[in-house]
């Protein structure tokens, strides 16, 4: 599950992620942070610090749950999956991911869709690795990168899927600041602090004009596109090479 706090600096929330040794994405742990996020919008926190524990931002989609829940799971999975994703991109109060250690696959989306993103310069790797393990992204994934990043990163950051400490990720504008690892909560709540003072309804507003083509996007082709990305990640032989990933890269 996830938790909640009142970051350091007054008035920022901060959202831990807390689930098992890696915070992989599942149903459980995508559904518990939409919950949080609802509260921090309710509660009125100005603005919000996303980060990890352990040494792990995220690790990415569960990817034991795919092979044991098999097709019917992934069903269930990849709806709130892009969920998580979108309301994270489209909160209405400034989000800062505060990436305290790997950041990896679905856990760099979750990066990318903050409107921030600090990350330890001591330890962690970031990157989009979803075509070594053998699923597309789905739209709402792919939007978000070309959001944060432009159209002309995605092939190196999709496609040839590699992975970047801290210094490289901030030479290539993948994160805005580095921190030494126990500073790196507190530079993203600064850094969330000084957008929190912008008027709401400005940050708002600027946030969707900034927003709006990838948004038009997954509207237009989202459904079509989500369909096909279920059937891949569905497939047998789908499931069968994340069973081989799985087995070769987690010792399972």
């Amino acid at each position: 599950m996830s938790s909640i706090q009142l970051g350091p600096a007054e008035g920022v929330a901060v959202v831990r992620l807390a689930h098992g040794k890696a915070n992989a994405l599942d149903t459980e742990l995508c559904e518990r942070l939409l919950g949080v996020l609802d509260d921090v919008l309710r509660a009125g926190h100005p603005a919000v610090v996303l980060t990890g524990t352990a040494g792990v931002f995220s690790a990415g989609v569960d990817l034991r749950r795919l092979v044991t829940g098999g097709a019917a799971y992934v069903r269930e999975f990849l709806p709130v999956l892009s969920e998580v994703f979108l309301t994270l991109f489209d909160f209405p109060r400034p989000v800062v991911a505060a990436i305290n250690g790997h950041a990896i696959a679905g856990g760099a989306v979750l990066a990318a869709a903050c409107d921030a993103r600090v990350m330890n310069a001591d330890h962690g790797m970031l990157g989009w690795t979803e075509l070594r393990v053998g699923v597309p992204f789905p739209l709402a994934a792919t939007e978000i990168l070309r959001c944060a990043y432009g159209s002309p990163a995605l092939t190196e950051l999709m496609v040839w899927a590699r992975t970047w400490r801290g210094p490289d990720a901030l030479a290539r504008g993948l994160v805005d600041a580095m921190a030494a690892e126990d500073a790196v909560v507190g530079r993203a709540a600064e850094l969330a602090r000084t957008l929190g003072r912008v008027p709401p309804e400005a940050f708002l507003h600027t946030k969707r004009q900034l927003h709006r083509p990838f948004n038009e996007r997954i509207g237009e082709h989202g459904p079509s596109d989500d369909a096909h990305v279920e059937h891949v990640w569905s497939a047998p032989e789908t499931l069968a090479t994340i069973r081989s990933y799985v087995a070769a890269m987690l010792g399972d």
